[in-house]
């Protein structure tokens, strides 16, 4: 299957981290503008345009764990999936050596057309996203 959960968390975790330290860069950039001694129509601008650059810094905060979450989401779907693919490429496994077994047993003889069809199948590789669409009977 692709994608590798734990490096998928791990970028979620750096968004975190980001989304914590563009935080902390607004909580000071908000803060120094209160300690602003300067007084008068221009230092009113610059308060005025420096607050909409913490509302901006504090909004792509929020992006950024947005981003996290919605990566943490993905890995958990890829977990989901491969655990499903692991799930059915261990049950066909399963069927097709029970099947081969049974045509070694009868020596070649009266040959089930289910457990020539299982014999004959050719799987995908180990962990593959075919594994998904994969029709066998006994499978389901």
């Amino acid at each position: 299957m692709y994608g590798d959960t734990a490096a998928i968390h791990g970028l979620a975790g750096q968004l975190r981290t980001r989304a914590g330290e563009i935080r902390d860069a607004a909580t000071q950039l908000a803060d120094a503008i209160e300690e602003v001694a300067w007084a008068g129509v221009a230092a009113e601008a610059m308060r005025g345009q420096t607050g909409t650059q913490v509302a901006a810094l504090r909004h792509t905060a929020v992006l950024h764990d947005d981003a996290a979450d919605a990566l943490d989401q993905h890995a958990d779907r890829v977990a989901q999936l491969q655990q499903l693919i692991a799930a059915i490429e261990e049950k066909a496994t399963q069927l097709v050596g029970a099947a081969t077994s049974r045509i070694a047993d009868l020596g070649g003889d009266l040959l089930d057309p289910v457990d020539d069809l299982l014999a004959s199948f050719l799987p995908p590789p180990p962990g593959h996203l075919a594994w998904l669409s994969v029709d066998l009977p006994g499978l389901s």
